[in-house]
């Protein structure tokens, strides 16, 4: 493979360390407010309350800003110097802080009717609109704090810092569960409802992303300036990629609208089992295909300012093959093993067995779309490096009609269940049109070598994927029983089982990504022993 494979490699490595740590924790904040909360109707209206900033965060501030600003911060600090990045920085940051502080007025005054609109069937609930309007006022800042801790993490990556970055959400998953534990008991004592002080602890682990990002950038010579330089080539660059980005962003942020509501319709429970399975399935995607597409975006984008288009290509392909080597398993795993990962994660406190089940089939079919959302994490900002935004923007605005029209009438027969397949469907199109796009824009993606190392991936994971179903079946009958420490040991054996026999696939069908993933986890786990 080219050099800049055991590079990509070992840069998404960093960041995976980072991010397998902030998603476990994630898993843990979900157990806590599974126990406490469960599946009902508060738990819906915490989710939607969040919803609400997260959509308009994900709109501008961590989606299309990042996609434009990291590929621009990049080029300055490859051709003018770290002075002139510094000022793009202070410039993006004090922008951000100015347009999100107006949308969060805005969203505290308009907040009952947002809500109404998002989640229309929650009037047929006593009480939910008026908890949800609650939260959502009060968890409105977050989006602010979010969209800058966006920016501190594009400009790491840029200068080479992977782990602080994506270490920086688990200050947010502490701040929930510790607050939580210690809070929630206590509720009543102070006069707060318990999801109230949830909330306020997403506020707080909010500032946490933000707090630990900064000393890493201060060491690397940043420095805070209230000002905003519109004279900037940079900040104008910036703001062009904007343009088609948000409007791309918007279309995708369609979807969940249309999600979430047609998910308030499915009954109480629906939003929360729907939320619980999308984030199991992008623990992979956070893992693998964000750290890889973090690891190689500012790398395409010093290629791009270099104009080294092979280079492109084979870091590209590269990071393709790799990230495909790491979710088709986890795509599969997650199918077969869905219930006890499930059970095993949330099924205590109010969040009942039959809960388990709901969540479980919900996560069978958004697993479905997996390497489609990861494919895009990595092919998208590729397009924004090269200056060719629009093409991704047209391809989101295409995918939006598709995903829209197939959960409409997917969810009427197969309820909830139909909204995580019909996104799936969707990711995937969306994948393929982009991948087949950016052949055209490079002149080819060196789609031979991806090939190859799909289909011997491919056989290895239905190797792997039948050991774990055999298993699982085989010590549910040898250890039979409810209890934690039994489903612990059947999940822990059945997952044990999976990944021996694709390392055995893996070896006996030669493939390359494999033995560098292999040599990156024992290299690394030998240095965190010594």
């Amino acid at each position: 493979m080219p050099d800049s494979s055991p590079r990509l490699a070992r840069s998404a490595g960093v960041f995976g360390l980072a991010t397998i740590t902030s998603r476990i924790l994630g898993l843990v904040r979900d157990q806590v407010l599974s126990y406490y909360f469960g599946a009902g109707a508060t738990a819906d209206a915490f989710r939607v309350a969040g919803r609400i900033p997260n959509l308009v965060r994900d709109l501008f501030a961590e989606g299309a800003m990042s996609a434009a600003f990291v590929p621009t911060f990049t080029r300055q600090l490859t051709l003018h110097g770290r002075e002139r990045a510094w000022t793009l920085a202070n410039s993006v940051i004090n922008a951000l802080i100015l347009v999100t502080g107006v949308l969060v007025i805005a969203g505290i005054v308009y907040a009952e009717p947002l809500v109404r609109t998002f989640a229309p069937e929650f009037s047929t609930v006593p009480g939910q609109v008026e908890l949800t309007v609650h939260l959502t006022r009060l968890m409105l800042p977050f989006l602010t704090m979010a969209a800058l801790a966006a920016a501190l993490m594009g400009m790491l990556n840029s200068l080479g810092h992977f782990f602080v970055p994506a270490l920086s959400p688990a200050m947010f998953n502490v701040a929930v569960i510790a607050i939580s534990v210690v809070f929630i008991p206590l509720a009543p004592s102070l006069g707060l409802a318990p999801i109230s002080l949830v909330a306020i602890a997403t506020l707080v682990g909010g500032v946490g992303q933000l707090v630990i990002q900064w000393p890493p950038l201060r060491k690397e010579g940043f420095r805070y300036r209230p000002t905003i330089d519109f004279r900037d080539e940079g900040l104008h660059r910036v703001l062009l990629l904007m343009g088609p980005g948000t409007i791309g962003m918007a279309t995708t942020q369609i979807n969940v609208f249309v999600n979430t509501m047609l998910a308030t319709s499915a009954g109480t429970g629906a939003v929360t089992y729907l939320d619980l399975a999308f984030r199991l399935m992008y623990l992979p995607i956070g893992l693998f295909g964000v750290s890889i597409a973090a690891a190689s975006t500012p790398a395409v984008s010093r290629l791009v300012a270099d104009g080294n288009f092979d280079r492109i290509r084979s870091t590209l392909a590269g990071a393709i093959t790799l990230m495909l080597l790491l979710n088709v398993p986890a795509t599969l795993g997650l199918m077969v093993l869905a219930q006890p990962i499930v059970a095993v994660i949330f099924e205590r406190g109010r969040f009942t067995a039959a809960d388990t089940m709901a969540t479980a089939a919900a996560l069978q079919f958004y697993a479905l779309g997996l390497v489609g959302y990861s494919v895009v994490r990595i092919v998208s900002p590729t397009f924004y490096s090269l200056h060719k935004s629009r093409i991704p923007v047209m391809v989101s605005m295409a995918s939006v009609v598709v995903n829209v029209a197939l959960n409409w009438w997917l969810v009427g027969l197969m309820g909830f269940r139909g909204l995580a397949l019909g996104t799936s469907i969707t990711a995937i199109l969306n994948a393929s049109v982009q991948l087949w796009l950016m052949r055209r824009e490079l002149n080819g993606i060196d789609g031979a070598r991806i090939a190859r190392s799909l289909v011997r991936i491919a056989v290895a994971t239905a190797a792997m994927a039948v050991a774990a179903w055999g298993a699982n079946a085989l010590l549910v009958t040898w250890l039979p029983g409810p209890a934690l420490v039994l489903q612990v040991t059947r999940l822990t054996l059945s997952i044990g089982a999976a990944v021996l026999t694709l390392a055995l696939a893996a070896q006996l069908l030669r493939i390359p990504e494999f033995g560098e993933a292999r040599d990156l986890v024992l290299g690394r786990f030998r240095r965190m022993v010594k």
